[in-house]
Order: C-alpha cells, then sequence, then structure tokens
C-alpha cells in the first residue's frame, strides 16, 4: 500500500502545495511546529532518505534548498531550519521550519492549529516566491 505522501503526490490526498517539479513536490505540513512549516519529498516512494540514489538525494537537496528559499520570502524568519527526522511516515522527508530561535525545530512542542484559509494563504505566500532552476 502506497504511504500517504506517495497519495498526497497522485492526488487521492489534498495538501497545500507550495513546489512541484517531476520528481519532488512540497507541501505545508498540517501539524506544523511553526506557521509555514514544510514537507519536502521525492515522488518515488522510498522509505529512508539514505536509500535515495546519489542522483535522487543531491536533487532532493537542490529542490529543498529553493523551497527553502521562497519559504524565507514569504515567511518571515531570521533562517529556515531543516531536520530529517520521523518514523511515523515510510516514506523519505525533509522538514523545512521558519526559525527565529533553535527552540522552533523542537518538534515536542505542542503543534499549531491553523484555519484551513490561513494555511491556503501561507502555500499561497510560498508558492507564489517559488522560482525553479534551470535543472528542473
Amino acid at each position: 500500500m502506497a504511504s500517504i505522501f506517495s497519495r498526497i503526490v497522485a492526488g487521492e490526498i489534498p495538501s497545500y502545495k507550495v513546489a512541484e517539479d517531476d520528481r519532488h513536490y512540497a507541501f505545508l505540513d498540517i501539524n506544523p511546529v511553526a506557521e509555514g512549516h514544510v514537507l519536502v519529498i521525492p515522488k518515488r516512494e522510498v522509505d529512508y532518505i539514505f536509500d535515495l540514489t546519489d542522483d535522487e538525494y543531491a536533487a532532493l537537496q537542490v529542490f529543498a534548498k529553493h523551497v527553502a528559499e521562497a519559504l524565507r520570502q514569504a515567511i518571515p524568519c531570521r533562517k529556515v531550519g531543516m531536520a530529517v527526522l520521523g518514523l511515523e511516515v515510510p516514506h523519505a522527508h525533509i522538514h523545512l521550519i521558519p526559525m527565529q530561535s533553535e527552540g522552533d525545530m523542537d518538534f515536542r512542542r505542542d503543534k499549531l492549529t491553523l484555519s484551513p484559509e490561513r494555511m491556503a494563504e501561507i502555500a499561497q505566500s510560498i508558492a507564489s516566491k517559488f522560482r525553479k532552476t534551470p535543472l528542473q
């Protein structure tokens, strides 16, 4: 059975998409630790990020970098933090989180509850700043 993330990529489950190319998909985390918390995934379902081929891994990192640039333009923050963690979804993913302090990366904190309208507004703001690179 396909992971929830593969079902999102396939359009079976709705998401707040912020960026996409032929190999990657980025969308808002529905249980964010901060406004603008984005998940970046390869479209090919691989459980463990280090099981990606070298080319896939490098391309995912470059795609995540460009999403982070858009995120930083859309959501005022000092930096965008990156984390690879999470055992609950068997699909490799990178968390991008707007940070004012290192504490903003604490996944043990209570998650935010944002309205669908606010989520859509954030997603649109990030998507409008995303620029594809010549490699995409």
